[in-house]
C-alpha cells in the first residue's frame, strides 16, 4: 500500500506514463462492462414492448404484468437497501467520493447497479443509462486501483478514467466523456488526467464501435443551417430553456424530497409508485416509458402536432421526476435531453404556426434545445455542445449551439439555480453525513487551479492563509514546475499541488476551493 510520503513523491515523477497504461486497461474493462449494460437495457426495452403488446386488451394478462411490476419494485428495493450508493444516477456519489466525503465499494455497486438499472428499464421507468454507465465505469477504475494496490491520489485519476470510459461507451461520445469527467468529476485540468482520460475513453469507444457499429445515438438530418434572421429565435429559446431548466432542478429536488418525507413507506413501497404508474402508462401512453429515445426519432422524422408535443412534454417531465425521485437506480442525463428536444420541437412548432417559420428548421431547434437544456441543468455548456455534436454527428450548428447554451446557462444562473448534480450531492450528504476512509495516515496529492481575481491571484505564498495540515509540494506553471517558497508569487492558471492526509481531505478540499475561486472582499 502507498503509505509513505517519499514513495508517493517518487511515483509522481512518472505519473503520466503509468496513468496512460492504466487508462488503457480501465477503458477496455469499463467499455466491456458498459457495453454489456447497454445490450441488457436494449433487451429490457424490447422485452417490455413485447409484453405490453401481448398483454394489452387481455385483463388477466394485464393483471399478471402488474403483479410482475410489484415483484420488480421489491427486488429493486432490496438492491437499494443492500447498497444505497446505487440510488439515482450515481454521478453525485462519484463526485462525493472524489472529494473524500462519500465511500463506495465497487464489489457491491457494480452488480447492484447493473441489475437495478436493468430491472428499472424493464419495468418502464423514465430513466437513462448514462449516469449508471459513468458510475459503473468509475467502479471499474476503483477495482483496478484496489487490485493494483494504488493509493488514493492515483485512485482519483483512475476513477476519472473510468467515468470518462463509461460515458464514451454509453453514447459513442469519447470527447464528451473526457470533457464531462474533467469538468464535472475531476473538476481540474492537467496533462496527466487529460491524456489518461482520453486514452480510457477512446479505448472504451473503440470496443463498443467494434460490436455495435459507428451509428450515432440520434439519427436525424439537419438539412439547412439556420439563417441569421432566426438568431433572435435562438436567444428566445435559450432564455426559455434557462427558466425551464431552473424549474426542472427545483421540481426534481422537490419530488425527491416528497419521497424522502414519506417515512411510513419502505424503500420498495416508494419504488412501487413509479412501477405501478409505468404499468398504467404502458397500456395508455407507452410513448412516455423508458429512455424516450423513440420520441426524438418520431419528433424529427414526422410532422408531430403541436398539441401532441406539449402533451408528451408535460407527461415525460412529470413521469421522469417521479421515476428519479423514488430513488430508483437510473440517470436523468438522457431523459433531460429528451425533454429538451421536446421543448425545442414545441418552440419550433409554435414558430411555424404563429410566426411563419419554414418547417424545415424544426430539427435544428430540437438539436439546439437539447444542448441548451443540458447547459441550464448540469451547468456544463461545453460538455453539452460536444455531446450533442457526437450524438447527432452534425457539425453545421456549432455557432447556434454555443449561442443557445450560453444564453440558457446565463438565464439559469440569473435565477440562482444550482447545478443539478451539485444539489443532489448536497442532499445526499445531508442524509448520510460526510464519510471518509478509515485509513487516516495515508497521504494524497491534490491539485487546485488558481482562478483570475481569486484570493490567491497575484499574491506571494507566504501571504496566503493556508489550511492546517496542508503541505505545498509544487506549483505547476505550464510545462514548468516551481518549488514553492515564501516569496513565490502565484498567478492565474497556476496549479497548486498539495499533500494532505486522507482524514483531512474533505475539509481541506473545500478550503482550497475557496482560496482558488473566491474573490477578495471589497
Amino acid at each position: 500500500m502507498e503509505t509513505d510520503t517519499s514513495r508517493l513523491l517518487r511515483r509522481a515523477d512518472r505519473f503520466q506514463v503509468v496513468l496512460i497504461g492504466e487508462g488503457l486497461l480501465i477503458g477496455g474493462i469499463a467499455g466491456f462492462v458498459v457495453l454489456l449494460y447497454r445490450m441488457a437495457l436494449e433487451y429490457a426495452g424490447s422485452g417490455l414492448t413485447y409484453i405490453l403488446d401481448f398483454a394489452k386488451g387481455h385483463p388477466a394478462r394485464m393483471a399478471g404484468w402488474f403483479a410482475v411490476l410489484v415483484i420488480l419494485s421489491r427486488v429493486v428495493g432490496k438492491l437499494v437497501t443492500f447498497e444505497p450508493m446505487i440510488s439515482g444516477s450515481g454521478i453525485p456519489q462519484l463526485e462525493g467520493e472524489m472529494v473524500g466525503k462519500l465511500t463506495e465499494k465497487w464489489w457491491r455497486v457494480l452488480p447492484a447497479k447493473f441489475l437495478g438499472g436493468f430491472l428499472c428499464i424493464f419495468g418502464g421507468l423514465a430513466l437513462g443509462r448514462e449516469g449508471p454507465s459513468i458510475q459503473l465505469g468509475a467502479m471499474v477504475g476503483q477495482a483496478v486501483s484496489r487490485g493494483l494496490f494504488r493509493g488514493r491520489t492515483e485512485e482519483k485519476y483512475l476513477l476519472t478514467c473510468g467515468a470518462s470510459a463509461g460515458l464514451a461507451a454509453a453514447f459513442h461520445a469519447p470527447l464528451a466523456g473526457v470533457m464531462f469527467s474533467l469538468e464535472e468529476v475531476h473538476k481540474s485540468f492537467s496533462a496527466s488526467v487529460l491524456v489518461s482520460a482520453m486514452t480510457s475513453a477512446l479505448t472504451a469507444d473503440f470496443l463498443c464501435s467494434v460490436v455495435t457499429g459507428r451509428e450515432t445515438v440520434f439519427q436525424f438530418d439537419i438539412l439547412h443551417v439556420l439563417p441569421p434572421e432566426h438568431y433572435g429565435l435562438i436567444l428566445g429559446l435559450g432564455v426559455i430553456l434557462g427558466v425551464f431548466g431552473a424549474f426542472y432542478n427545483w421540481f426534481t429536488l422537490k419530488a425527491q424530497e416528497l419521497f424522502q418525507k414519506a417515512s411510513g413507506l419502505s424503500q420498495w413501497q416508494k419504488l412501487l409508485i413509479p412501477f405501478l404508474l409505468a404499468g398504467i402508462l404502458g397500456f395508455t401512453t407507452p410513448e412516455l416509458l423508458g429512455t424516450g429515445h423513440g420520441l426524438i426519432e418520431e419528433l424529427t422524422h414526422g410532422q408531430m402536432a403541436l398539441g401532441t408535443i406539449l402533451f408528451l412534454l408535460v407527461g415525460r417531465f412529470l413521469f421522469s421526476a417521479v421515476s428519479f425521485g423514488s430513488g430508483a437506480p437510473g440517470g436523468i442525463f438522457f431523459p433531460l435531453l429528451v425533454i429538451g428536444g421536446l421543448t425545442g420541437g414545441a418552440y419550433a412548432g409554435a414558430a411555424v404556426q404563429f410566426l411563419g417559420m419554414d418547417p424545415v428548421y424544426i430539427n435544428n431547434f430540437v438539436l439546439l434545445a437539447m444542448a441548451g437544456y443540458f447547459a441550464a441543468i448540469v451547468r456544463a455548456p461545453l460538455t453539452g455542445i460536444i455531446l450533442i455534436f457526437e450524438m447527432t454527428g452534425s457539425l453545421s450548428q456549432m455557432l447556434s449551439l454555443a449561442i443557445v447554451s450560453v444564453t440558457a446557462y446565463v438565464a439559469a444562473t440569473f435565477l440562482r439555480s444550482k447545478p443539478i448534480y451539485e444539489s443532489l450531492l448536497d442532499r445526499l450528504l445531508k442524509r448520510q453525513g460526510q464519510k471518509g476512509d478509515s485509513v487516516c495516515g495515508r497521504k494524497i496529492l491534490t491539485e487546485f487551479v488558481v482562478e483570475k481575481a481569486s484570493l490567491l491571484d497575484g499574491i506571494e505564498i507566504k501571504e496566503a492563509d493556508w489550511p492546517e495540515n496542508c503541505l505545498l509540494v509544487t506549483v505547476k506553471r505550464g510545462a514548468e514546475e516551481i518549488i514553492p517558497r515564501g516569496k513565490t508569487r502565484l498567478q492565474v492558471g497556476d496549479v497548486v499541488v498539495s499533500m494532505i492526509s486522507e482524514a483531512d481531505q474533505p475539509r481541506i478540499h473545500d478550503y482550497m476551493e475557496k482560496l482558488c475561486r473566491e474573490r477578495p472582499a471589497g
